[in-house]
């Protein structure tokens, strides 16, 4: 057993600290994880990004979890008693303590967090959820079987935690949002519901590293489901077209490249029964022709195909705007965008693409494990001053 190491620094330092206390080697880590020494090595002095395969690699030979790998340097960026009251609110899931609300003021309300969700709002957002979650969840109680809709929008609120303790760095949390989305679908007597819920915990497997897992998780409820789209309408396509973008992301991971392509194309056919072609935003899922683009071109970066990404990114931004897509995929679209550029060599192209989508979705370019892990190998490659990328660094609390 080892002793707890606290990882506060970049990615390559967290690895090179959490190596050295079990007094292993490069070549004794490089081999458990399955990666090239000298790939480990660029990582550990920060002239290579650690993406989320390796990262999931790496944190498995180690024995820790991804964010302890990857630090938590967000963590001081909320207040320690907000963080406190959303936990209360999640541990009373069965025994809520404020009074009954009214229902209009809490639509009103649950309508108001998923919009700080989509548009990144994460402190804004914190602020408000405990006391969102109490009172979402005493209605829903007060309702019973009789309305599941109310179990739906508990889900939904779950969804904005979710995303949030995710975000700024809270696994165990995350894992227990997950875990009551699925408890509230059970109460819906709705298969949209409960892939909803499945979604969330196939997300808790992605942000574990566990990728095969996740996408069992994903299998399942597609199997379950099963949609029609003629039959289902438009609230089981998106549902259905969610998962399968969930399930390419996490077949990318492992690289396998059949099961990517399947996914995809099955989103891409379910796509097509959207009216209008624009995306569409139900129950904290963004699903449509946009959306699927942007998930295939993140799956092209993970399986090491970077400049198809940037052919499909010039293509996307060709287009000036992607109608339906909210604040939080757009943010997503160009940090990926900035993985490939410089996977391909060209960090004034990575650059520009962290810079866009801190203007685009500040607080997500700030926090996101892979914008960050950008801007580190930036800083560690860049050998002369560049007054953006000074910029970008010093608010993102990464050291030159």
């Amino acid at each position: 057993m080892h002793a707890a190491i606290a990882t506060t620094g970049a990615v390559g330092e967290n690895i090179a600290t959490l190596r050295k206390a079990r007094g292993w080697t490069q070549q004794k880590l490089a081999r458990l994880a399955g990666v090239s020494l000298s790939l480990l090595q660029k990582i550990e002095v920060g002239d290579r990004v650690c993406t989320p395969p390796t990262a999931a690699a790496i944190a498995s030979a180690l024995g820790v979890t991804l964010s302890v790998l990857y630090g938590t340097p967000f963590v001081e960026a909320v207040p320690a008693d907000q963080v406190q009251a959303l936990r209360a609110a999640i541990r009373h899931y069965d025994q809520p303590t404020v009074n009954d609300p009214d229902p209009v003021q809490l639509a009103a309300d649950i309508e108001a967090a998923c919009r700080l969700r989509a548009d990144t709002k994460y402190r804004d957002l914190l602020a408000v959820l405990p006391d969102l979650i109490e009172r979402t969840t005493v209605h829903a109680h007060r309702q019973g079987s009789d309305d599941p809709g109310a179990w739906m929008k508990l889900i939904e609120v779950y969804g904005c935690a979710y995303t949030l303790v995710g975000r700024l760095g809270y696994p165990d949390l995350a894992e227990l949002v997950a875990a009551r989305q699925r408890w509230a679908a059970t109460r819906t007597w709705s298969p949209v519901g409960l892939a909803v819920a499945e979604w969330g915990e196939a997300g808790a497997f992605q942000s574990a590293g566990d990728y095969t897992g996740g996408l069992a998780v994903i299998e399942r409820a597609i199997s379950r489901l099963a949609v029609s789209p003629q039959r289902d309408g438009i609230g089981a396509v998106i549902a259905a077209g969610s998962l399968h973008l969930r399930g390419l992301v996490m077949a990318s991971r492992i690289r396998d490249a059949a099961a990517t392509a399947d996914h995809t194309r099955f989103a891409k056919r379910l796509a097509e029964h959207l009216p209008g072609g624009e995306d569409r935003l139900l129950h904290n899922l963004t699903f449509g022709e946009a959306n699927t683009a942007l998930h295939e071109l993140a799956a092209w970066v993970d399986l090491e195909d970077p400049q198809k990404a940037i052919d499909m990114s010039e293509d996307i931004n060709r287009r000036h705007e992607i109608p339906g897509l909210t604040p939080t995929r757009l943010g997503h679209f160009h940090i990926d965008v900035a993985r490939a550029h410089l996977a391909s060599g060209d960090r004034d192209g990575a650059l520009a693409a962290v810079h866009q989508a801190r203007k685009i979705a500040p607080e997500m370019a700030r926090l996101h494990p892979m914008s960050r892990e950008v801007l580190r190998v930036l800083v560690s490659l860049h050998r002369r001053s560049n007054p953006q990328l000074t910029s970008l660094a010093k608010w993102a609390g990464i050291t030159q």
